[in-house]
């Protein structure tokens, strides 16, 4: 059950071909963090990017102000705790992200193919049967379903009908891409403009251990350049009057359209979108790639579940949670893309919290269970927090380390052996766990013992029952064990 982080090796970068060369999303939020810790490549995560540099604002040569992100955003200062190990967003290009994510894949035995083509596909009440395109060649397969992940301009969707409801910027474009620069000093987002005007930088973010900048220019949809090196030099001199930065070794650059736009359905029968292909963001406050984690996260387990033998309705979730979650981060990134970079103000103090993913649940959804009459701060549907226990033999643990996997965690808290039997009920569905308090003198073979800290993130009492889903998400909480028994039933246990 246990998925081992993979190894790192510092400094060698040899992306499978395929994969894009620029960073793109280069912003990984707390909660898709958390995600890989659960699949393992977190250690890779961390040591490969690091926090948000600060942001300067020069206006010609000088230095106007320097702000961290939390003060750009108007949230308190974050610390890592037990409870929340990822506090701040990562700082990652996103061609490191997809190397480390193929090479896990390959690790367990998944091989991810470039260069094929969907053609074309149709859809029965029983499966898909989907046309490949590969080196000229043509390929006709059957499955049993469809996942549309290719992005905001989606084959899938478009084959499907689907409508793209939402709004196009027309009358702005963003130049991005990846560039090395001569002349810059210092870690920052470099927000460089002629006279402190930030309606008309240009930004250069530093890409850690790469020698390569990100580089955001926004424009009127009229005064957009060609996507050129070139083009790219004479937009920095007339925007900020610097001739001293050179420019050189284009890593990768486009010219894109701001979108805010969203389906009115994630699921058709037996095929489902996620990503961009369901939902595009403005670029502002780095959502887009993280909410698309976080729909993979949703959808896998559920596809899992339903293939090794679950109720097909386990799918219907998958909409009816993602949908409002990806509609809130939509509205929360198209609301910074219209006051990007203006200073929190008495009506307006920021949105370091909604960011971060952290708080985005399921409180009241088709697949959470809140059975006590009076629920604690800790519901079902939320997000279950890490935090640190003892095992029997005196070794310390983390929940997160207990929940990683494709299992349900149930964790019981109260006298010994509480939650021991549903793992020997339902052994390839549930791991079970104890949490008793240090006074406990014996916690019984398998038993966690908690100083106190745990039951207090968990606002547990002595009888509560907590079953967390394989995406970390609170599915119950009962006093009953039968209402854990009715719950795992709906997602497939016999």
């Amino acid at each position: 059950m246990s998925w081992p982080a993979a190894a790192c090796a510092a400094g060698s970068w040899s992306a499978p071909a395929g994969c894009s060369r620029g960073s793109r999303g280069k912003g990984l939020q707390p909660r898709t963090l958390e995600v890989f810790d659960d699949l393992g490549v977190i250690d890779e995560v961390l040591a490969s990017g690091t926090e948000f540099p600060p942001f300067r604002l020069y206006a010609g040569h000088d230095v106007v102000w320097e702000r961290t992100l939390l003060q750009m955003l108007g949230a308190d200062p974050i610390e890592p705790s037990p409870q929340t190990p990822y506090p701040l967003p990562w700082l990652l290009p996103q061609w490191r992200t997809d190397e480390m994510l193929c090479r896990r894949l390959a690790g367990l035995g998944v091989e991810v193919e470039f260069g094929t083509e969907l053609a074309g596909f149709r859809t029965s009440d029983d499966g898909v049967t989907a046309t490949l395109t590969r080196d000229g060649s043509v390929e006709v397969i059957r499955a049993d379903y469809l996942g549309g992940c290719d992005g905001g301009r989606s084959t899938v969707r478009k084959h499907l009908g689907v409508g793209f409801e939402g709004q196009t910027f027309d009358t702005e474009r963003t130049l991005v891409g990846d560039v090395r620069v001569d002349g810059l000093d210092g870690f920052f987002c470099h927000l460089l403009t002629r006279d402190g005007d930030l309606a008309n930088r240009f930004s250069f973010w530093n890409l850690p251990r790469t020698g390569y900048y990100r580089f955001v220019a926004s424009m009127a949809a009229h005064e957009a350049p060609e996507p050129t090196l070139a083009a790219l030099r004479d937009l920095l001199v007339t925007r900020t009057g610097r001739t001293d930065l050179r420019l050189h070794d284009l890593r990768s650059i486009a010219l894109h359209e701001v979108h805010a736009r969203m389906v009115q359905q994630f699921r058709i029968g037996r095929v489902l979108l996620a990503g961009d292909a369901a939902h595009v963001h403005s670029s502002a406050g780095g959502q887009g790639l993280n909410v698309s984690v976080q729909d993979a996260y949703n959808l896998g387990w559920k596809l899992a579940a339903v293939l090794g033998g679950a109720p097909e309705q386990l799918l219907d979730s998958y909409e009816a949670e993602r949908f409002p979650a990806a509609a809130a981060v939509l509205g929360l990134s198209t609301a910074l893309h219209r006051h990007y970079f203006a200073p929190p103000s008495e009506s307006d103090p920021g949105t370091g919290p909604a960011l971060t993913q952290l708080g985005l649940g399921y409180r009241g959804g088709p697949l959470t269970d809140e059975g006590r009459a009076a629920p604690g701060a800790l519901q079902a549907g939320d997000r279950a927090p890490d935090g640190l226990v003892r095992t029997a033999d005196g070794a310390t643990l983390r929940l997160f380390d207990l929940f990683r996997g494709p299992q349900f965690t149930l964790l019981g808290f109260g006298r010994p052996g509480a939650a021991e039997p549903f793992e020997r009920r339902y052994p390839a569905l549930v791991r079970a766990r104890t949490v008793t308090s240090s006074t406990v003198t014996s916690p019984g073979p398998g038993g966690l013992v908690d100083d106190g800290r745990v039951k207090a993130t968990y606002d547990a009492t002595e009888k509560t029952l907590f079953l967390i889903r394989p995406d970390g998400y609170v599915g119950a909480v009962s006093e009953s064990p039968d209402a854990i028994h009715t719950y795992l039933r709906r997602v497939g246990a016999r």
